[in-house]
């Protein structure tokens, strides 16, 4: 009798470590909102390359057209934050879910980011937490700490001053996450990311067109700001996305030290353009009025708002040292100029 009971124990401990095997082996099944969208459809291009399933969550502006082939691994659903009930499928049985969601290039944000930026955001947190989501993601940015320098770089608080309304609710939103947090049924991530650089985001391209044009200006005051390569953002998400025992803030972003002027005049000149003009701060608002009038007008986005620039003459840098040791010890681009073949549309490297 003892023999089989002795036996039995060893059988049950094989299957116990098959299943253990098993569970560690499981397809995780990642959601992005903001699919659609600049940098959630980066992440999801890249994701799709890789053993997992991956719920797309857009709104209006459908998703790339390579990213509905899958059917097998890529599910896609159409939202609506401001209605829960639309999120309940595209969250059931997943693992992380990873937020970039969020209305841009629309006038007078002030008036609609305390709510879609708060209030959408609460929802899709609510039905996360019903749904059994293991991890959720917020890409935020360091503006929500208020004005920071390479000298002094944002540390990773949620109690900051910051100016603009796009900073001001996105902070919002990350006290939201971190409070959900604290239920202790899922893990809650802030990654704040500097700028995005490289060809195919939105901003870059914006930028490159207008100094090929002669159209690109920019203030005087110099004003810092952090970068990262699409490439090492992508890397730094899926991180975030994949490794064990993730949860609290990160700053993403490389190693070098540079101004917004200086970055627009070296990325303008290496394709052959004149760098920026620099132009006085109240013809740039006045344009930005400009911009919101004629989006008001006739109901259309609009490509500055008095907000952007509010938000963009603000220094930002991130202390990026937890980045480093528990996301993404090596960059492939340590700094912009080692990267500019990213804003070569030629050589572009995947």
């Amino acid at each position: 009798m003892e023999i089989l009971c002795y036996i039995c124990k060893l059988k049950l401990s094989e299957t116990d470590f098959l299943f253990s095997m098993n569970e560690t082996k499981k397809t995780i099944k990642v959601a992005i909102t903001g699919a659609a969208g600049n940098l959630g459809n980066l992440l999801a291009q890249e994701m799709k390359e890789r053993e997992v399933k991956l719920n797309l969550l857009f709104h209006d502006k459908d998703v790339a057209d390579n990213l509905k082939n899958d059917q097998a691994a890529i599910s896609l659903f159409r939202i609506d934050l401001a209605n829960p009930e639309t999120l309940t499928d595209a969250l059931r049985d997943v693992d992380v879910l990873v937020h970039f969601a969020g209305v841009l290039f629309k006038a007078r944000p002030e008036k609609f980011l305390p709510v879609t930026n708060t209030v959408y955001f609460q929802n899709l947190l609510n039905v996360a937490l019903r749904q059994g989501v293991k991890r959720v993601i917020l890409i935020s940015f360091p503006h929500v700490e208020g004005e920071s320098n390479p000298e002094n770089p944002a540390s990773g608080t949620l109690c900051g001053n910051p100016r603009s309304v796009h900073a001001r609710t996105r902070l919002e939103e990350e006290i939201h996450l971190f409070e959900y947090g604290k239920t202790g049924r899922f893990e809650a991530v802030s990654l704040r990311v500097g700028m995005v650089y490289g060809r195919g985001v939105l901003m870059i391209d914006a930028a490159l067109w207008l100094a090929r044009h002669r159209l690109l200006g920019v203030w005087k005051k110099p004003t810092y700001i952090h970068l990262i390569s699409k490439v090492d953002f992508v890397n730094a998400t899926i991180a975030a996305i994949e490794k064990p025992d993730i949860q609290g803030i990160f700053h993403i972003g490389d190693d070098g030290k540079q101004t917004l002027q200086q970055f627009l005049d070296d990325i303008a000149v290496a394709q052959g353009s004149p760098p920026p003009w620099r132009m006085p701060m109240l013809l740039i608002l006045t344009a930005a009025r400009c911009c919101e009038f004629i989006s008001l007008l006739f109901n259309q986005k609009s490509p500055l708002t008095v907000d952007f620039i509010r938000i963009g003459c603000v220094s930002y840098y991130g202390d990026t040292r937890r980045m480093r040791r528990e996301l993404l010890p090596e960059l492939r681009y340590k700094t912009y100029m080692d990267g500019i073949e990213l804003f070569n549309q030629n050589k572009e490297s995947k």
